[in-house]
């Protein structure tokens, strides 16, 4: 517990007096370094929260988080989809036959994923329905061969809703003049927009038009899964496959997209050793000021200790004086950053209106994504807290060894 003495001169300190504001000027400059430090560190991993989730949103709301494939196309999807459901972590099923081929439209070709959907399950494991900026999923009705492609596949071919796209698979099919690329005529019955490479890659069609393509009517090639845990899809994919036949095998998000999602969290992870850098570095300027406190106070530390204040009653003063910079900073620093988080993407999109600039043209959203968190304000207001009381142990024991004899010897 303080003594009311150390609490008092401690404080007294970090204030401005009439004879001297020298005190109060780098008890000020303290303060505000660890702010800035602060706000910004909560500022800066609040906005990478925003791209995580906006990643995770987008790009696993139309990847599969988890597949049971099986090795031969199966009809009997709705038992296996019984026995899924059995996890606890499942909260959707889908069938889903997959392929790969070319696009052609107008002279122009791209290459692309084509999935095989039932619209009515569909939505149980894929943001596609939300995502659509023409048409709805729905209109995909087995027979008509509607396709529904993403804005940036739609755009490379020059194509709108009503539009007709040749499919070209590349498995050959025997013909009186040779072997010919399987061709299909479909049309464009939607566009959606999810913000991601996904756009220019991926298209659907309804299932019994998928398998039918692939000589494989009523059968699919698998189940697509979504999770409540999406970190968990190892551990439920191993699950399943221990309770059925050995003609199926799993897969999961990790597989197609663990390189993207492991790059942002190091990216993250580098970044916030850097802000804990920017944190450091405040909190060693309340060292420097604590030091310069202490050279200047000397006087006083020599009258104090003639009057019979303990070499610790002294040094608790100046831990008072720096824990209180500390303490003013962090809080004004979480205050700040807090308020700063939740508006940085209102304050970003007035800029780009009143500048008329597109600064996320290059990137997969069209705003500054913003994710506040309460476990990274708790970590790093206490990292700053306890950065500050530990900048307070040397210059406070300096303080404490100050002799009255050779302080006041030339006073």
């Amino acid at each position: 517990m303080l003594k009311p003495l150390s609490l008092f001169i401690g404080l007294r300190y970090t204030r401005a007096q009439k004879r001297n504001h020298f005190i109060s000027f780098i008890s000020m400059t303290s303060i505000l370094g660890l702010t800035l430090g602060v706000a910004v560190m909560i500022t800066v991993l609040s906005v990478m929260n925003g791209f995580d989730h906006e990643l995770r949103t987008r790009i696993l709301g139309m990847v599969p988080q988890a597949m049971i494939n099986t090795y031969q196309p199966i009809e009997d999807w709705p038992d296996l989809a019984q026995v899924v459901k059995k996890q606890p972590q499942v909260l959707g099923v889908a069938p889903f036959i997959q392929m790969q081929g070319m696009l052609t439209a107008s002279g122009q070709v791209s290459g692309a994923f084509i999935t095989g959907v039932l619209p009515a399950a569909e939505k149980t494991v894929s943001i596609i329905d939300s995502a659509m900026l023409r048409g709805h999923l729905v209109d995909l009705h087995p027979g008509q061969f509607g396709i529904i492609l993403g804005q940036g596949l739609a755009t490379a071919l020059g194509v709108g809703v009503g539009s007709q796209v040749m499919l070209v698979l590349p498995e050959a099919s025997p013909s009186p003049a040779g072997i010919i690329p399987r061709f299909k005529r479909f049309t464009v019955v939607g566009v959606f927009k999810v913000g991601a490479e996904v756009d220019g890659s991926l298209a659907y069609v309804h299932i019994e038009d998928a398998a039918r393509l692939l000589r494989m009517p009523g059968q699919v090639q698998g189940v697509r899964l979504r999770l409540r845990d999406l970190f968990q899809a190892p551990v439920v994919v191993r699950q399943i496959l221990a309770q059925v036949s050995d003609n199926f095998y799993g897969s999961t998000w990790e597989d197609t997209q663990g390189n993207l999602f492991s790059a942002i969290k190091m990216e993250k992870t580098m970044m916030a050793l850097l802000l804990f850098l920017i944190v450091a570095v405040a909190a060693f300027n309340i060292v420097s000021s604590l030091v310069m406190t202490v050279t200047d106070k000397k006087a006083d530390i020599a009258i104090l200790r003639t009057l019979g204040a303990s070499p610790a009653t002294i040094q608790r003063i100046f831990m008072v004086q720096g824990s209180f910079i500390g303490l003013v900073g962090t809080g004004l620093g979480v205050l700040f950053g807090v308020l700063l988080s939740l508006s940085i993407s209102a304050i970003v999109d007035g800029i780009q209106h009143l500048f008329g600039l597109d600064l996320f043209a290059a990137y997969f959203v069209d705003y500054l994504p913003s994710r506040l968190q309460l476990s990274d304000v708790v970590l790093v207001a206490a990292i700053a807290l306890v950065l500050s009381f530990l900048a307070t142990l040397y210059p406070s024991r300096r303080a404490a060894q100050v002799q009255p004899a050779e302080a006041l010897r030339y006073e």
